[in-house]
């Protein structure tokens, strides 16, 4: 989940942070893709309106793969 349509959604950093019951630094210090913890707080709390994609949270593990 982009931070960027969060933040549209609810209107700003303070209002997010608000939302989510999570100070404004915390909201301040996510890059451009939220932590998946908030990711999944936010669909629920908006009803489903911004969506939670678990594969933006997938980590890729090329280490050992074979050729």
């Amino acid at each position: 989940m982009y931070k960027s349509d969060v933040l549209k959604h609810f209107g700003g950093t303070s209002k997010a942070a608000s939302a989510l019951d999570i100070s404004h630094s915390a909201v301040c210090q996510w890059g451009n893709i939220i932590p998946e913890k908030q990711a999944m707080k936010v669909e629920r709390i908006t009803k489903g309106k911004i969506k939670y994609v678990p594969s933006m949270y997938e980590k890729t593990n090329t280490a050992g793969a074979q050729p």
